[in-house]
């Protein structure tokens, strides 16, 4: 890591780091939960002394992409003022993200500006994919493993059926 990502990582933490929404996952890995989106923040090395942080956020996943759908998120991507709508063909995901750049550019109105704008857009959006394209939201999916992980305890416990 590059002593602009080291730089870009100390700002993320401080700006960031008291929130009990915050989660350092890695050295210049984050996640944070805004609304029902999860917003993850990595911080990556561009060339030997700059840096980018990439705020992304996953909408759904096991999307149906159809033409349509397609469209419509490159006509919604025309008309943001940043950030911009992708899809991960591998997991069905539908995504949405916004980079900055890092390093001594980097400042708190910036980095909360993003997170705040990536989270709004996301949560707007999520419901809406899901119902046109099928798939679940990250909330969904979410709440449905911790159902199924507290299912699991109970059942290793003997204190539910198997």
């Amino acid at each position: 890591m590059n002593d602009a990502s080291r730089r870009s990582c100390a700002k993320i933490e401080q700006v960031l780091g008291q929130s009990p929404a915050f989660q350092k996952i890695d050295k210049n890995f984050y996640v944070v939960r805004q609304g029902s989106a999860y917003v993850y923040l990595l911080v990556s090395d561009w060339g030997a002394d700059r840096s980018l942080v990439r705020f992304v956020a996953q909408l759904a996943r096991g999307v149906e992409m159809n033409p349509d759908l397609a469209l419509k998120l490159l006509r919604l991507n025309a008309r943001l003022r940043f950030g911009a709508f992708g899809f991960v063909r591998d997991s069905s995901c539908v995504t949405f993200s916004h980079t900055l750049l890092g390093g001594d550019t980097l400042d708190e109105p910036e980095v909360l500006a993003t997170l705040r704008d990536v989270a709004l857009v996301s949560d707007e959006y999520d419901d809406q994919i899901v119902a046109e394209a099928g798939g679940q939201t990250m909330q969904q999916l979410l709440e449905e493993s911790a159902l199924a992980s507290l299912k699991g305890e109970l059942e290793h416990r003997g204190w539910g059926e198997a």
